[in-house]
């Protein structure tokens, strides 16, 4: 990755900047003129917009690289495409885009890594399943609050409030959400076309137990090929899948089932949903339906499909979710999905997928002027998910697009990460009504009764980082049917409370049952 060009504000140039971007602020702060309703997404132009920063011209600003850290693969035409951005960013904020993308295996390490050498990068990708909260105790994300109202003008006309709201940790903001599905629901992505080449019958599944004759039929005429792929984070016991809501972050013991109205908090290991879904991966893993690396590979889910020798995975679905995976791995055709859960939404959902500065970031007004033209400038955001018109995508519409000539050398896959997804180009191979699609899914989800709670778990900081460290040593062989989770489920749960996850689950429960009294 290039080493980009350190630059610093002068101090005139600093006071002329921000006055400028407060007056053009001004009279519209707060959240007057935002989405108040989670389902309808906001209204979106075809035109560029400055999003707020009129009168940041780039001649009061010195030019600054913007790094920005996400989990993906690096594309080929990375550099063609980060060119194309900066041309474009030079007279909106003056600023150079450095993308650093990290493979899903390696990323927690990378980035704990990262954050530990205090690396200078500008943005973040975090989310409440991407241990958000932990990093926050860190010291890794600046409160985004006064950003957001002095740079961020955009986002807060267009993000619903409730996103911010059920984002915060400690009643602060450390990062700015996605704007996209409010609702989760697990589900099977799988080779459409090898189904029915061999004549199954999708539409029979309605539960992961009726999985089992299909994966069997696979098995059994496709030696080749593995019926089921799993890796760390996407299982059967994934947070989306089981309907866990951990209160906040999901690395800190204590959860409830957001789709039931019980408030007991409880460790996972408790869970009777949770210990069958153990159960049942672990039939599925000695049936020889998974593959047998799934605790230790750093292979994602869609590159594993991009093999060609993978039959489903499981995934946490959307309107579309198919569609952009084909798209992403050149599969146009071939796959298909089906969702296995109801749909939830909990605090996990608004902090799903949010974009963090850095405290070691030398322009945080410039990263939020960036991150506040990804939720509004559909050129910028189009141009980061989808790269450059006419080589990585050809227009068929204003709204639709196709691959272009070189499509396979630039497709991230990112684009649920990073600002606003409804302003996203829809493929020719993907329904044209997806975004109301997406307004539809967000209708009427099951609402967990912990949404809008987050746990600081400040008082028991020590013993959350104890229990980190055994989530990453027990739970990729557990989850993924890798062990017998009759014997080494009891020594993970001997060694959680010994580590003091019972302390953290009652002062869980007495922080949640205050947040329920306040209701």
């Amino acid at each position: 990755m290039r080493k980009a060009k350190r630059s610093t504000f002068t101090v005139v140039a600093l006071v002329l900047s921000l006055m400028l971007v407060i007056s053009a602020c001004s009279g519209n702060g707060g959240n007057e003129g935002g989405n108040n309703n989670p389902t309808n997404a906001p209204t979106t132009s075809t035109e560029p917009t400055d999003s707020g920063n009129e009168g940041t011209g780039q001649e009061q600003l010195e030019e600054h690289t913007l790094k920005l850290v996400y989990t993906g693969a690096t594309q080929k035409d990375e550099e063609k495409v980060e060119a194309a951005i900066n041309e474009y960013l030079k007279d909106k904020i003056n600023a150079k885009l450095d993308l650093i993308a990290i493979d899903w295996g390696p990323w927690e390490e990378k980035l704990n890594l990262m954050i530990a050498g205090r690396d200078e990068v500008d943005i973040i990708f975090t989310a409440v399943w991407q241990k958000h909260a932990i990093n926050v105790k860190k010291g890794a994300f600046i409160d985004v609050g006064p950003l957001l109202q002095s740079h961020g003008q955009g986002i807060l006309d267009s993000l619903d409030p409730l996103y911010l709201e059920g984002a915060k940790v400690g009643g602060v903001n450390y990062a700015v959400p996605t704007n996209k599905e409010f609702a989760a629901q697990g589900g099977i992505v799988y080779r459409k076309d090898i189904a029915e080449e061999l004549g199954l019958d999708m539409s029979k599944v309605k539960t992961i137990y009726d999985l089992d004759e299909i994966f069997a039929t696979v098995k059994e005429k496709k030696p080749g090929m593995t019926p089921l792929y799993l890796t760390r984070g996407e299982t059967f016991n994934s947070h989306y899948f089981v309907g866990i809501d951990a209160l906040g972050d999901t690395s800190v013991p204590g959860m409830i089932l957001k789709d039931l109205s019980d408030t007991k908090v409880h460790a996972s290991y408790e869970d009777e949903r949770y210990l069958e879904h153990l159960r049942v991966t672990r039939d599925y893993f000695q049936k020889g339906y998974v593959n047998r690396d799934a605790a230790t590979s750093l292979t994602g889910t869609a590159d594993a499909l991009k093999t060609g020798n993978v039959f489903a995975v499981v995934a946490s679905l959307k309107p579309g979710k198919a569609k952009e995976m084909e798209n992403q791995i050149s599969y146009q055709g071939k796959l298909e999905q089906f969702e296995l859960t109801p749909k939830t939404t909990s605090t996990s959902e608004a902090a799903g997928s949010m974009l963090a500065i850095s405290s070691t970031s030398k322009d945080p007004e410039r990263a939020m002027m960036f991150i506040n033209l990804l939720h509004t400038d559909e050129v910028l955001n189009n141009m980061l998910n989808f790269g450059i018109e006419g080589t990585h995508y050809e227009k068929v519409s204003d709204s639709i697009i196709k691959p272009g000539p070189e499509a396979g050398n630039y497709s991230p896959g990112a684009q649920w990460m990073f600002g606003n997804q409804f302003l996203n180009y829809v493929t020719e191979s993907e329904d044209p009504d997806k975004w109301e699609k997406f307004r539809q899914f967000n209708e009427n989800p099951k609402l967990s009764p912990g949404f809008g709670f987050f746990f600081d778990h400040e008082p028991v900081t020590a013993e959350v980082g104890v229990i980190s460290n055994l989530e990453k040593e027990y739970l990729p062989t557990l989850e993924t049917g890798s062990v017998d989770i009759d014997k080494v489920l009891p020594e993970f749960a001997q060694k959680m409370k010994a580590a003091g996850a019972d302390r953290i689950i009652e002062l869980k429960q007495q922080a949640f049952d205050e947040f329920l009294a306040s209701k």
